[in-house]
């Protein structure tokens, strides 16, 4: 993950500074342990500041509003209750070439601070800190005590000091071509890592992106340039510097990440502030996607092995209880033959009732036929128990195991992450789990009351131009089939198939082609478990004679009334 540099820092708060110098403070919202956006209001417009100390992605730029959902951190309300209603008047450098600003509170535009919040951008150091006009640190994002860090400690009633200074030198537009190339060459290496040991404001992917743009390889050492080199680079080091000091930026996507000064771009960007949202939103959604797709994956495969198996073991029992009635058939068959039966006998062979065919029945030579018969009796019994008690807990756990290979079925379809919709999606999984009690987490808190039902469906279009909305979890086949589904739409379903409830919407009298209804079942195989497979039979029938069981788990519906038609999910590539 591209980290921000001194350059993109200055970049942000400078489209900042013309964007939301002054405004109104109305909100502070913590979005989770490393991110808090701040709603800024001006003359035209209300914005969202997002202020992140994450180690590996520290950032601050305007940024997208924050999720309706309760805010349980303590940083963000200590920060509301201080500034609410007060203008951020200044967004100031604390020392030159430090990565770190000086975000500054007043009552209204020219008085003095009344409170600084110091947002240091520092990787793993990274932190926001708010003190007093007089700099006495009032709260922190991260506080360090004196056991973490006797150089500077940040605690609550200290004095705010800034970070040590930096020892290189500061690159400067005076300095001469001879001068600089001197000191690069000192030491003979790498030119990017002599680079960043020697001058401040630098960042291996501003060097990098400098000598591309001078044609050079970034693996270039000090002692392989030519003066041409030389010639090449040092236009592209003034390049850097004019822009800092002009603070004339290009936003722009590069093939590896961003780059605020257009070199290396491969697709403009509006501004730096949509730019650096963009990217760590993105960044941020495909580490949580990955992480939590991984969880949820590992967690299902041992709950479904651990089912499974207590299955196989219950069928093992009900194959076991159907002797029951091979016991009783002996028993009876010994009753009617007593006579047949002989002192210290082991076995005996008696005709069966119906066939006339000789029946072995092993017997105890230490008992009578009378009390052969009763032992035979009792282990009827006691099997005929087994099967009644065995058969509603066999039913239970298939139920259970056909609701969590449905949940499988969702996870292995959002496979990749492309959009915020398929993390949302995975996280709407995550809380049904948590609601069904399956997964455990003590911060997690019901929002059901809060927040809509997602209706973030995939959308698709017929040949003929009719709609097709399909669930990615539970959740959403739920939402789809009982809340959005009309009265003349049709309902399809994979057949006995874990997979999405996929609607065919039609308006009334429309009548779709055999053509859309071949397209909408390929789509409901493809987003089923049979997606791999040449052909998926599907079911689909009107939603009139589709019914959610009462107690049923999420996703799960009955139907009837169904025609069949075979999808093609190859036929469909996503």
């Amino acid at each position: 993950m591209q980290t921000v540099d001194f350059t993109t820092l200055t970049a942000a708060c400078s489209e900042i500074r013309h964007f939301l110098l002054p405004s109104r403070l109305e909100h502070v919202y913590q979005r989770d342990r490393h991110t808090i956006s701040i709603a800024l209001r001006t003359m035209k417009q209300r914005s969202w500041l997002s202020i992140s100390w994450h180690p590996q992605a520290a950032h601050i730029c305007i940024g997208d509003p924050p999720p309706r959902t309760p805010d349980t951190f303590t940083f963000s309300q200590q920060l509301l209750h201080q500034l609410n209603g007060l203008a951020l008047v200044a967004i100031e450098e604390i020392a030159p070439w430090e990565r770190a600003v000086d975000l500054q509170f007043a009552r209204r535009p020219g008085e003095a601070a009344l409170y600084h919040l110091y947002v240091e951008i520092m990787s793993k150091y990274s932190n926001v800190i708010f003190t007093d006009a007089a700099k006495i640190i009032i709260t922190a994002a991260h506080q360090v005590s004196q056991q973490k860090s006797s150089v500077r400690p940040i605690l609550t009633g200290q004095p705010y000091e800034t970070p040590p200074t930096l020892t290189s030198t500061t690159p400067s537009l005076s300095e001469s071509q001879e001068r600089w190339q001197e000191r690069l060459s000192l030491v003979p290496g790498v030119i990017q890592r002599q680079a960043l040991k020697t001058y401040r404001g630098l960042s291996p992917a501003l060097l990098q992106s400098m000598l591309i743009a001078a044609n050079l390889d970034p693996d270039s050492t000090t002692d392989t340039l030519n003066p041409s080199d030389w010639q090449r680079l040092f236009p592209r080091w003034q390049e850097w510097l004019q822009a800092l000091k002009a603070e004339k930026f290009e936003p722009a996507w590069t093939s590896h990440g961003y780059t605020v000064l257009g070199w290396g771009a491969i697709k403009p960007a509006n501004n730096i502030q949509e730019l650096l949202n963009r990217y760590y939103t993105d960044q941020f959604n495909q580490q949580t996607f990955s992480q939590l797709r991984h969880q949820l994956s590992q967690k299902l495969n041992n709950i479904l092995e651990k089912l499974r198996s207590r299955a196989t073991t219950f069928e093992q029992r009900l194959q076991q209880s159907t002797q029951a009635d091979e016991y009783r058939q002996k028993a009876d068959l010994l009753m009617a033959y007593l006579q047949e039966w002989q002192p210290g006998m082991k076995e005996i062979n008696l005709p069966d009732f119906e066939t006339g065919k000789p029946i072995a029945i092993a017997l105890q030579p230490d008992k009578n036929a009378v009390q052969n018969a009763q032992s035979l009796y009792k282990q009827h019994q006691k099997l005929k128990r087994a099967r009644i008690a065995v058969e509603p807990l066999l039913a239970e756990v298939t139920a259970e195991i056909e609701y969590l290979e449905q949940v499988e079925a969702a996870i292995v379809q959002i496979d990749n992450y492309q959009s915020a919709e398929d993390l949302q999606a995975l996280e709407e999984i995550r809380e049904e789990l948590i609601q069904q009690r399956y997964l455990e987490d003590p911060e997690y808190k019901s929002h059901s009351s809060t927040v809509a039902a997602s209706t973030n469906f995939y959308r698709y279009r017929t040949p003929s131009g009719f709609e097709v909305l399909i669930g990615r979890n539970n959740r959403q086949n739920d939402q789809l089939t009982f809340r959005v589904a009309g009265d003349y739409d049709l309902w399809f379903h994979a057949q006995e198939i874990p997979g999405s409830h996929v609607l065919l919407r039609l308006e009334p009298g429309a009548v779709p082609e055999v053509a859309d209804l071949q397209y909408t079942a390929n789509l409901t195989a493809y987003y089923s478990r049979g997606r791999q497979s040449d052909q998926v039979p599907v079911v689909y029938t009107q939603l009139k004679h589709v019914y959610k069981p009462k107690g049923a788990k999420p996703g799960i519906a009955i139907y009837k009334q169904e025609r069949v038609i075979w999808g093609q999910p190859q036929s469909f590539r996503g």
